[in-house]
């Protein structure tokens, strides 16, 4: 580098600037031949930095009295001014920012063997050195910074060059601010938002209060105001309680709250019987509990009759419950075929179907006979019978399931007459049922004699005739109906019923281990005195 020294307050480890004392003017005379310097030999460096060459008189002596360092300007290099002159706008904006010496002197990195292109030759540097008049000797104060080399240019970095530049936003325009936002803005944002979460909320509501209100009962009518209107007829099946019956009136539009129909039910006091009732529809809960209850001012016959009655027992009953003439209804029970019935049928037993009636006052014999009979009728249509000659064979069956066995044994007992009917060792085709035996004899017991097993002019003797009896031996239910119609399968042969209380039945396949079962009823009966009458 130059002997030139940096502004005081500039470049690189900048040191305190002390101020010259003012130099005595020489007399005047003729200037002094200042000599070329002598330059040594180059001598091995010990480190990175140049060797100084050794100080040298340039100026006059001065006096001890008044030592002093003489500022000089700095030179800039003939590179450096042409720059100057011509230097585009970025190098002129970096010498505004950078002290003049670091822009002529740091030019980046260079490489290992390799300079910038902008590093001065050695010997150019040479001539740049501003030469002091010889005289100064060994007291000679150097200036600030002139230490003999050049910091920047020794270590190939340029502090300015590192720096990042800002984004010039002649070029890329500037950023983009987003105003911020009004009041009234704001204003409108939170009104929205507000209203669609109360939407929401409103919605929402709504879909539960949809899913939940049949759950509920939300919104669900409890009362017709009546009266109603055109008919419903509803049975009501033995075993059948209030809570049965009025959700079946709710279904089929009577009444339009089980719930209320049966407060209403409890407050009228009276009971439930089974049988067939005639509601209206959508009809008040209070006067559709009337009618079931038999309360409803409005006249009615009631009739009753009980499953496995003989067709005898059956007239004696509508005679007495609708006060008709037993005779007339003798003569009607001599003419099944006036009730659509084959002509197996010799009369009416087996067909009046057991169960509650309200029929109304002043019915005649032949619309009360009427009216059972097709009720069974309907039964065996429900259990798939329609041919009449099969609902005549079927009829008969269940007339003997429900007289032998009990309820829940109804399908076995079914399965098992079948059994018999068919050719094996064991039976030869009697079925050998005391129950058809009694009816054949006019009397109603579980006892047999081996004299009445043994009668052969009893028609109805199933141990001594194979096959079927004549006909149907009582009333069946629509329980045994639907098992005669669709027994249960089974290799069963024989059945017994140990325990009259109960309806408990036993079953088997040989007839030795049929008699144990039949062992086991006599003991029921020695132990149950009179029940086995």
């Amino acid at each position: 580098m130059g002997w030139g020294a940096y502004p005081p307050s500039s470049g690189p480890s900048a040191l305190a600037f002390t101020p010259p004392s003012p130099v005595p003017a020489a007399d005047a005379g003729p200037p002094a031949v200042v000599p070329e310097p002598v330059v040594p030999a180059p001598t091995p460096a010990r480190s990175a930095e140049p060797a100084l060459p050794p100080p040298t008189a340039f100026f006059p002596a001065v006096p001890e009295s008044a030592p002093a360092t003489v500022p000089v300007s700095r030179v800039s290099s003939p590179d450096e001014q042409t720059r100057a002159r011509t230097g585009s706008a970025d190098q002129q904006d970096r010498r505004s920012v950078f002290p003049l010496a670091a822009q002529g002197y740091t030019r980046g990195h260079a490489g290992a063997g390799h300079r910038h292109a902008d590093t001065l030759e050695d010997s150019r540097r040479d001539e740049w050195h501003v030469q002091a008049p010889a005289g100064y000797g060994d007291e000679v104060q150097t200036a600030v910074h002139d230490h003999g080399h050049d910091h920047a240019y020794d270590h190939g970095h340029d502090h300015a060059y590192d720096e990042p530049h800002e984004v010039d936003h002649a070029v890329f325009g500037e950023p983009v601010v987003a105003p911020a936002p009004s009041k009234r803005s704001r204003r409108f944002r939170l009104v929205v938002g507000l209203g669609l979460a109360i939407a929401l909320f409103v919605g929402a509501s709504l879909v539960v209060v949809q899913i939940l209100s049949p759950v509920l009962g939300i919104g669900k009518v409890t009362d017709y105001p009546g009266p109603g209107e055109g008919s419903v007829t509803v049975t009501v099946q033995p075993g059948s309680g209030p809570a049965a019956v009025a959700n079946s009136l709710e279904k089929q539009g009577v009444v339009a709250d089980a719930n209320t129909f049966l407060k209403a039910f409890a407050a009228t006091g009276g009971s439930l019987h089974p049988g067939d009732y005639t509601f209206k529809k959508e009809m008040p809960s209070s006067d559709a509990a009337q009618v079931l209850a038999g309360t409803s001012g409005e006249k009615v016959i009631y009739l009753a009759l009980n499953a496995g009655l003989r067709v005898s027992e059956s007239l004696d009953e509508i005679a007495k419950a609708a006060s008709v003439d037993r005779k007339d209804l003798d003569a009607l029970n001599a003419k099944p075929s006036e009730f659509g019935l084959p002509a197996q049928a010799k009369n009416l037993e087996g067909y009046l179907a057991p169960g509650e009636y309200r029929l109304p006052v002043g019915s005649s014999a032949k619309d009360i006979l009427s009216k059972l009979v097709n009720t069974t009728l309907d039964e065996l249509k429900q259990a798939g019978v329609t041919d009449p000659a099969k609902q005549y064979q079927v009829l008969t069956v269940a007339s003997i399931v429900q007289a032998e066995g009990g309820r829940a044994d109804y399908g076995n007992v079914a399965g098992a007459i079948y059994n018999r009917l068919k050719p094996n060792p064991e039976t030869n085709g009697l079925i050998q049922s005391d129950a058809t035996v009694t009816y054949g004899i006019g009397k109603k017991s579980y006892h047999i004699s081996e004299a009445e097993k043994a009668d052969q002019g009893n028609a109805y003797n199933t141990y001594q005739h194979a096959g079927l009896p004549p006909g149907p031996i009582g009333s069946p239910g629509a329980t045994a109906i639907q098992a005669a119609a669709k027994p249960t399968p089974n290799d069963y042969l024989y059945w017994v019923t140990v325990n009259l209380d109960t309806g408990e039945t036993k079953f088997s396949k040989t007839y030795a281990e049929h008699l144990g079962y039949a062992q086991q009823y006599e003991q029921w009966c020695q132990a149950n005195a009179g029940k086995c009458k």
